[in-house]
């Protein structure tokens, strides 16, 4: 299993979808070395990849992420483990059943092995909402600082650093933004997402109506 790769875009609140083996440990690659332009009044860029995978609770997330996955793994693992087991058992005693014994252990070995690809399904879906929602937490708490070095550089547009091939280092804003959330947040607790709780608990409450008693003849 792997974690699907997840970034939000912090302007204009878009979502960036971005690939690799993890969004938040991504850095720029090494800007060549060029004489740049004189930058260009009131436009600046940031890289919300980079303010993530730079700052101290872009590092902690991703570390915690990879915790998650990892309990995960052992979880599923382990049951893969005893379904993988009782097939090699059976396998050796099938000589020494009969067809119908042997027949049912296969199909309730089925029934398990049916049971634990569900999980991994689920367990898939859970680290990508637990993704998204830290990554969420992130930008969220980006997002003003952002605003505030736009503010103090006289930005009239910010665009995001990505959409760029080439920029004047005094037009980006990522530098700024990684200090500020440094000194605003550095880490805060979270967990796996539990889809299967949160399917239980808006499920509506079940009725039962109570049965007519027929009424009597006179």
């Amino acid at each position: 299993m792997t974690i699907k790769t997840f970034a939000l875009a912090a302007c204009a609140g878009a979502a960036v979808l971005a690939s690799g083996s993890s969004a938040l440990a991504q850095t720029a690659a090494a800007a060549p070395s060029v004489t740049y332009g004189a930058p260009i009044a009131g436009l600046c860029v940031v890289s919300v990849d980079g303010v993530i995978g730079n700052s101290t609770v872009g590092k902690y997330v991703d570390q915690r992420l990879q915790q998650i996955g990892s309990q995960a793994q052992a979880e599923l693992g382990g049951e893969k483990s005893g379904i993988d087991s009782e097939a090699r058992t059976l396998e050796g005693q099938r000589a020494t059943l009969d067809q119908n014994s042997f027949e049912q252990r296969v199909a309730a070995l089925q029934v398990r092995q049916n049971a634990l690809e569900r999980k991994a399904a689920l367990r898939e879906r859970e680290l990508q909402a637990t993704q998204q929602q830290a990554v969420g937490r992130v930008i969220n708490e980006m997002k003003p600082l952002i605003a505030a070095a736009a503010e103090q550089q006289k930005c009239a547009m910010v665009i995001d650093r990505s959409s760029v091939i080439m920029v004047n280092p005094s037009m980006d804003l990522t530098s700024a933004v990684v200090t500020s959330l440094n000194g605003k947040l550095t880490q805060f607790a979270f967990d796996r997402t539990r889809l299967d709780q949160q399917a239980q608990a808006s499920a509506p409450p079940v009725t039962q109506t109570p049965a007519q008693v027929p009424a009597k003849r006179k």
